[in-house]
């Protein structure tokens, strides 16, 4: 009997721990997962910033080598202001958590929290707190700097500095809270995975205000003339657009909001093949219509293309994906064209490559998934373009009336780079050496 109580006893104490093991095991399970989605979603963050050297080099390449200082200081400038003013205002307006006004507006007050549960998965499954707004930071970022590349070369530093400033702090969350902190376009249905409208049609519209209310530089129309004015450093610009092409691997994947394996391999599929649809659209579109291909127009077609997929590529299928990326390269070319007949002087083709192709991958997602209407989407483009353009016209105007917008003749032709910080990209050290 004693010898049975030995076995039996034991035995059956194990068996009352199985439970409590199962849960430790669970909870150490929960906690590695919660470690790796974090992590990924860090590295997400880092290709995200890798976007504005990429946003840098593409407009330094794209346009004179005497305005080159002023596009590398704004976009420094830019990187700056996104962080600062998303940290002050801009997230808690774009994940206001409860919303007034018909889910129209809401704010969850200024500066960001320090709550302990924002370091643990009661937080988010995915990622810690710090983290989330790491990542959105660079995101909102992102959309003042698409402005940067389409009023290159004639605007006056202090006033894209402002114009940046209230753009992020304020249009920016307020619009992207509309989807992504769940207010009433997010109600309605409409869907936009990583940003084809909330930041890259966003920064169009402004871009577009932008570029009409500064006019073209000079020398660029002349007698009913289009007279092209070419970038100094077309490596450059390729180095930027691959630069870009690298860091949509962080603004799509993460925009998958963990690391599920799966869908994160899928998402940078879908991202990568429509980039290269986007590149075979804008060649064989150069080639046809021009007789030769444009390398220029073949990067801004690979740009095309990432934007076009960044409001569905984790919806459409990869089919669908190359089928928006090469239309996408195509439309590029033509809007490119279409916009310079117009007398709009966008340098860099920004217009065409964010507002342009952003409408079309939005309208994408309603044409490719049967999960999504086109109505509803077409309702969240004309939405966003309703605020998102007479809200910078209003800023730019202002700016205009008040500090001025454009540089003089005189500074222009000297270019910025002397104009507006006394000194050059590619000084002449022979002057030196000759002595």
């Amino acid at each position: 009997m004693r010898l049975l109580l030995k076995t039996i006893v034991p035995f059956a104490v194990s068996l009352a721990g199985l439970p409590a093991a199962a849960a430790a095991q669970d909870a150490a399970s929960d906690g590695a997962m919660f470690a790796v989605n974090n992590t990924w979603m860090m590295v997400a963050t880092f290709l995200v910033f890798i976007m504005h050297l990429g946003f840098a080099t593409l407009e330094a390449g794209l346009t004179q080598s005497k305005n080159t200082v002023n596009i590398l200081f704004k976009n420094m400038g830019i990187i700056a202001i996104g962080l600062l003013t998303y940290a002050f205002v801009g997230f808690n307006l774009m994940y206001p958590g409860e919303f007034s006004l018909g889910q129209f507006f809401g704010f969850a007050g200024f500066g960001i929290g320090t709550d302990p549960s924002g370091l643990t998965a009661e937080y988010s499954p995915g990622y810690t707190y710090w983290t989330d707004f790491l990542f959105q930071a660079m995101f909102a970022a992102t959309a003042a700097t698409i402005v940067s590349g389409a009023v290159a070369e004639r605007i006056k530093l202090g006033s894209f500095l402002v114009f940046s400033t209230i753009y992020v702090m304020f249009v920016y969350p307020l619009l992207g809270s509309w989807k992504w902190g769940g207010g009433w376009l997010d109600a309605m249905g409409f869907y936009d995975f990583a940003g084809s409208t909330l930041v890259h049609s966003v920064g169009g519209w402004a871009a577009l205000a932008g570029v009409i209310f500064l006019g073209p530089r000079l020398g660029k129309y002349v007698n009913g003339e289009i007279r092209p004015i070419l970038g100094h450093n077309l490596p450059l610009a390729v180095m930027g657009m691959f630069l870009l092409w690298l860091g949509w691997f962080g603004f799509n994947g993460g925009s998958v909001l963990s690391a599920d394996p799966g869908l994160v391999s899928f998402v940078l599929v879908t991202t990568s093949l429509a980039a290269a649809a986007g590149i075979a659209g804008a060649m064989a579109t150069t080639w046809a219509v021009h007789k030769h291909p444009d390398a220029s127009m073949v990067l801004n077609g690979a740009l095309a293309g990432l934007v076009g997929i960044t409001a569905g590529a984790d919806v459409v299928s990869v089919t669908s994906a190359v089928i928006i990326g090469l239309i996408a390269g195509v439309i590029v070319v033509f809007s490119v064209e279409t916009i310079d007949r117009a007398k709009l002087d966008d340098p860099v083709g920004a217009i065409s490559v964010h507002l342009t192709c952003g409408i079309w991958g939005t309208l994408a997602v309603g044409l490719f998934s049967s999960d999504y209407s086109i109505v509803t989407q077409l309702i969240g483009v004309l939405a966003y373009g309703a605020i998102a353009f007479p809200a910078a016209s209003l800023i730019f105007v202002v700016l205009r009336r008040t500090m001025g917008l454009r540089v003089s003749e005189e500074e222009e032709r000297r270019g910025l780079d002397l104009a507006e910080h006394n000194m050059e990209a590619y000084p002449d050290y022979t002057i030196f050496t000759a002595r």
